[in-house]
């Protein structure tokens, strides 16, 4: 009887208690920790599961950013903008190679043309010319364009996939910050659409002419980038704050992109020609033909 007592004596009972209550306490905010992921990796699947899939691509994209680095969500769209933008380094930086080596071909491209203006030679003759020129020099004048077939999808991926997270992922609507903690609802401050108006506006004013030095269609394309800048305002007075989240990060991006990108030493190490002084024009006409 004795050992029996000892046995169950209240010291050998609370022994090892405080341990195992900590061992629950762990399992609880586990299965807490748990509950409070799961509705919002639930929420985005629902949402990609009606998407095409470079929408969904980067839905669960911003969702992984989310979960994995624990970002609000304004903060993850913007970290997922910045990899995106990150990855599509290379093509910028072939494409202002391209465009700077077009700009300085233009002096020999108007030579050619003005002699060709005074021969008989036939329309295909003259293109064969033309051709045997780019060739020349190892450029094509359409690689321009391909900046634009790849940024032009991946920004319209970007906003119809963040707007829609806006309007199917509940948590949006308290994963901003500051006066943006509702992602769901536009700005009813203005600050956000102005910022983008102004950052994109800098931009065209600083960097749009990088790599088109001298070449008259600069000109034009600055012009309309300004009113496309004045109009970002009232067009997108309406939009949820969680687009201002992925337009704002990548308009500075590319202004910062810009501004490294036309130092000497930066085009130097990446083998940009430098353009030191704008060629000359003789009639003021773009001297490349498309």
């Amino acid at each position: 009887g004795q050992v029996f007592h000892r046995n169950f004596s209240s010291a050998s009972v609370g022994e090892g208690v405080p341990d195992k209550i900590a061992i629950l306490n762990n399992v609880v905010n586990v299965l807490g920790d748990n509950a409070e992921v799961t509705p919002a990796v639930s929420e985005v699947a629902a949402v990609a599961a009606d998407s095409y899939f470079p929408v969904a691509a980067l839905q669960y994209l911003i969702d992984y950013v989310h979960v994995t680095a624990g970002l609000d969500w304004w903060a993850a769209i913007a970290a997922t903008t910045i990899f995106i933008r990150l990855i599509q380094l290379p093509v910028m930086i072939h494409q202002l190679k391209v465009t700077s080596k077009l700009t300085l071909l233009r002096p020999e491209m108007e030579k050619l043309q003005e002699e060709m203006q005074n021969s008989d030679l036939t329309t295909l003759e003259r293109h064969a010319k033309v051709k045997a020129l780019y060739n020349e020099h190892g450029v094509n004048p359409f690689t321009p364009l391909k900046g634009i077939l790849i940024s032009g999808p991946i920004f319209c991926s970007f906003f119809f996939a963040v707007r829609k997270m806006a309007e199917g992922v509940p948590s949006f609507n308290g994963g901003g910050t500051l006066w943006f903690s509702d992602l769901t609802t536009p700005d009813s401050l203005y600050i956000l659409p102005v910022l983008t108006a102004l950052t994109f506006w800098i931009t065209v004013e600083l960097n749009s002419q990088e790599g088109m030095e001298g070449n008259p269609n600069a000109s034009a394309v600055k012009w309309v980038s300004r009113v496309f800048a004045v109009l970002t305002v009232p067009l997108t007075l309406t939009f949820p704050k969680a687009i201002f989240c992925y337009w704002v990060p990548t308009n500075l991006f590319s202004l910062a992109y810009g501004l490294v990108i036309k130092r000497p030493a930066v085009k130097k190490f990446l083998g940009v020609p430098i353009i030191a002084v704008a060629p000359p024009s003789a009639n003021g006409k773009p001297a490349i033909s498309f």
